[in-house]
């Protein structure tokens, strides 16, 4: 390629601005994200740990790992099942 054509394609994709999550400010709440959530954690574990929702924490877990893997409904492409066009 030419010292032209390379002109070119930097033109046609500007640079993106930094993301939000990677700036100063986006580490910071972050940072009081998760020191919160801890802080209130600790000052209720009683009442997390004592109260019989515990149990269900693996049950939560699994559920919402496989929504948000998988992107909702729908997300299971290429698994071979119905609906899928291969079972012609």
């Amino acid at each position: 390629m030419t010292r032209h054509h390379e002109k070119h394609l930097d033109n046609d994709n500007p640079p993106r601005p930094p993301s939000f999550w990677k700036s100063r400010a986006g580490i910071y709440l972050i940072f009081a994200l998760i020191l919160g959530g801890l802080l209130l954690g600790y000052e209720h574990r009683v009442h997390i740990l004592g109260s019989g929702l515990l149990i269900w924490l693996p049950f939560l877990l699994c559920v919402g790992m496989h929504f948000f893997m998988h992107g909702g409904h729908g997300g299971h492409g290429g698994h071979g099942g119905r609906g899928s066009g291969d079972d012609k």
